[in-house]
């Protein structure tokens, strides 16, 4: 039977448990396992890096909601990109990634995985001809944010899988700012989709935590044998807070979605305001593309302050409700300034962002008072 995607992230991998019937699942918070004999681990379980109960129906649930075969929870999201290049990459590698990724994303190819001999190119992903033609020989992966992070630039998946297998190349999409109730990857031809599950997924600004979703088998086997390896896991705790997260991300990310729109629309009528930057906007040049492959078009927003950088960083300064910080996703509305914060690590680098920049992460708060917050902010 085939269940919708909102049952899924209530119930997989979330049966009663056995013993007791809490309905809640438990947290595992152990570190070993007692064996029945020597190399007879109960249930497989012999170590918490290598296996643990909670963990594991945290894996179970991200993969139904993916549409993915395996799943696996990691550390951090960079955690998870971070085993995901050194399971599938070796040195002299070729990796495609986008001219507006995640600072984190630039940095770990830039600082980390070019020392150990991978090159990458920054390209625009809007354009698949700019995308086929940065490919080498050794192109090995394209790696993908869509919607990305901060530009809220759109890439049309089926197209770049098709371009990725033409070369015998990986697709991987970076699914974290639409989430799977948004937007699943793996159905468009993707063949990895990595989260911050920090984010949307965990939802409430409470737990850090990283996921890679896969399809084949003998890639899942192995980005299990290097998360166990390198032991980038996540602990027993956050795996079941990042669960309670998905329990509600369906009508988490619907109201996340309401709010956002209205608050687009709002921004675009201030003459503070030079550019709004939403892909539910007609304005943006992706939006077609974001309406073929996602339910709707997210809660983030960027906009760029008509009075330059002193006025962007004076409203991010001046907000109320909104408050100043980084990541996003969960239920409180964010601001922030890339440029000085999540961003700063691509300055002097073609990903710099602009520096009249602002993002927003917008909550599920009532959408009137945060209207208002913004109005003051941006006199």
């Amino acid at each position: 039977m085939t269940h919708g995607f909102e049952t899924l992230a209530i119930h997989a991998g979330q049966d009663p448990e056995a013993r007791t019937g809490a309905v809640v699942p438990p947290i595992f918070q152990t570190s070993t396992y007692a064996q029945d004999a020597v190399g007879a681990p109960r249930l497989g379980y012999e170590y918490s890096r290598s296996g643990n109960p909670t963990r594991d129906a945290l894996q179970e649930c991200l993969a139904a909601i993916e549409g993915g075969r395996r799943a696996f929870a990691f550390a951090s999201g960079l955690a998870a990109e971070d085993t995901l290049l050194r399971a599938v990459l070796q040195p002299g590698d070729h990796v495609i990634i986008p001219d507006d990724a995640y600072g984190g994303t630039f940095r770990l190819f830039a600082k980390v995985a070019e020392r150990w001999g991978v090159s990458w190119s920054a390209v625009d992903i809007t354009d698949v001809d700019v995308v086929r033609a940065a490919m080498s020989p050794h192109t090995r992966m394209i790696w993908v944010e869509t919607p990305t992070n901060p530009l809220l630039s759109i890439a049309d998946i089926a197209t770049l899988a098709g371009v990725a297998h033409e070369r015998e190349a990986l697709l991987v999409v970076d699914n974290t700012f639409a989430s799977p109730y948004l937007q699943q990857p793996l159905a468009l031809g993707a063949d990895v989709v990595v989260h911050s599950t920090t984010k949307y997924l965990g939802g409430h600004s409470d737990v850090v935590g990283g996921a890679l979703v896969v399809t084949d088998p003998e890639l899942a086997d192995q980005i299990g044998f290097h998360q166990n390896a390198m032991g980038a896991i996540n602990g027993p705790f956050d795996a079941w807070l990042t669960m309670r997260g998905i329990r509600t991300l369906g009508v988490r990310m619907d109201r996340h979605c309401d709010n956002a729109e209205k608050i687009a629309e709002y921004l675009t009528r201030q003459s503070t305001v030079s550019q709004v930057i939403y892909p539910g906007l007609d304005s943006h040049p992706g939006r077609d593309v974001a309406a073929k492959q996602m339910r709707r078009f997210g809660g983030m927003i960027s906009f760029r302050a008509a009075g330059g950088p002193e006025a962007a960083e004076r409203i991010c300064n001046s907000t109320k409700l909104f408050i100043l910080a980084e990541s996003l996703g969960g239920v409180e509305s964010l601001i922030e300034h890339p440029g000085r914060m999540t961003h700063a690590s691509t300055a002097g680098s073609p990903l710099e962002v602009p520096a009249d920049l602002v993002r927003l992460s917008v909550g599920i708060e009532t959408v009137d008072d945060l209207i208002a917050d913004l109005d003051q902010a941006l006199r």
